[in-house]
């Protein structure tokens, strides 16, 4: 596939999850993602930091072909190596990672996400080929530390009239607080523990996407 049409279908998406097992209240990551794609979840990223590169590949070819099965992207966390061996749909660089523009050249057909924290940031970013930027954390998080802290809402507001590419933000977000990224423009809020440690996984993820979705709907109205 190409990049064109992953990014066609990335445009297409809202919820973004981003599933690890340690965030999954005990259970097995694959039954928190087949929850999640049976509420409709398009947009799913695979983030383990501290397995092996054989256990990650393997973990990683079983959310290929479920997310396949069920029409959904798949990203992986930080390893380009990764996610070209698993087929995925893209990764997703931190600030110490692989730089967007190496990765570029690795992989010219993958979705390729960067982690931002400001303006400059981003636009490093999109000059460097990224096919989306994420802005973060947003709100307080305790599943990544983070050097910046919080960043806030508003940060969304300031960077996205300066991107032409999408964006993706993330951290602490949840049910009762994701009417505020909505208005600053968000149009796929990644979340962690609000959907993969919540006692109902399909009822969280459905209810983050009724969010979005009603908001969308409202703003084109």
């Amino acid at each position: 596939m190409t990049h064109a049409h992953r990014m066609a279908r990335f445009n297409e998406t809202d919820l973004y999850v981003v599933i690890t097992e340690a965030f999954c209240a005990g259970r097995p990551a694959l039954d928190v993602l087949d929850a999640c794609l049976a509420a409709g979840v398009g947009l799913v990223q695979l983030r383990e930091k501290n397995c092996s590169a054989r256990e990650l590949v393997q973990r990683a070819q079983v959310f290929r072909e479920r997310t396949r099965a069920a029409n959904a992207l798949l990203i992986i966390d930080d390893r380009v190596d990764i996610a070209l061996a698993a087929d995925a749909d893209g990764v997703h660089l931190g600030q110490d990672d692989l730089p967007i523009a190496h990765a570029r050249v690795l992989a010219p057909d993958l979705i390729l996400g960067s982690s931002s924290h400001n303006l400059d940031e981003a636009l490093t970013a999109q000059q460097a080929g990224a096919s989306y930027v994420n802005i973060g954390p947003v709100f307080a998080t305790r599943t990544k530390d983070v050097p910046t802290g919080v960043v806030g809402p508003q940060l969304l507001a300031e960077i996205r009239p300066h991107l032409h590419i999408p964006f993706t933000c993330m951290g602490g977000i949840k049910v009762h607080n994701i009417d505020q990224v909505l208005q600053h423009g968000a149009r796929h809020p990644a979340v962690v523990t609000a959907v993969t440690a919540a006692d109902d996984v399909q009822g969280a993820a459905t209810a983050l996407r009724d969010k979005i979705v009603n908001h969308l709907d409202y703003t084109r109205e």
